[in-house]
């Protein structure tokens, strides 16, 4: 059993390709392994799990948590199909303002390492898409930030898909009303 690793254009943001056993029974993988992760370079200390299951459209995020309170995320997907989207908002970062998008599915089995310093969100391709995220730190209310989905200096390119997106979501800022956010 391994994982094999991909560089994305952030190089800190890591695409995960678990070796998956199939058969005519169905699949096994392993998700986690603190040795191959510890040898991957990614942290093995995951201190809270989350699992959100949305409805075809829905649009969740950008979030991220300030620092003393900066969560990495191991991000991956055990039912449906989703866009991924990790952005880098470390200012003194070369790929400041960049972002990374990508398919995750319970198709492709990938997964994504999402570092502390970088927004995240995802648009659900599937009805009943289900995400799984392993976080570094336990969410904190008082930290919790975002960005919004749309801002223009960004530019992400998100799937056409009929957006469905909280209020809270909504009304979050575009990256230049949230500069004194920043980690």
């Amino acid at each position: 059993m391994g994982f094999k690793i991909q560089v994305t254009q952030i190089p800190e943001v890591l695409v995960l390709m678990p070796d998956v056993y199939q058969d005519e029974r169905g699949y096994f993988m392993e998700a986690f392994k603190t040795s191959e992760f510890r040898s991957l370079g990614i942290p093995d200390t995951f201190v809270q799990d989350n699992i959100s299951f949305s409805k075809k459209g829905v649009l969740r995020g950008l979030h991220y948590q300030k620092h003393p309170h900066a969560q990495g995320k191991l991000v991956w997907v055990p039912k449906g199909r989703i866009w991924d989207v990790a952005v880098d908002l470390r200012r003194d970062s070369p790929t400041f303002k960049r972002w990374i998008g990508l398919e995750l599915s319970s198709l492709n089995h990938l997964m994504l390492w999402i570092p502390e310093g970088f927004a995240h969100g995802f648009l659900a391709l599937e009805e009943g898409s289900v995400v799984q995220y392993k976080c570094t730190r336990e969410y904190n209310r008082d930290s919790e930030r975002g960005i919004r989905y749309d801002d223009p200096q960004l530019q992400i390119e998100w799937p056409p898909e009929v957006l469905l997106i909280s209020e809270k979501d909504r009304r979050l800022p575009i990256l230049k009303e949230a500069w004194e956010q920043l980690f």
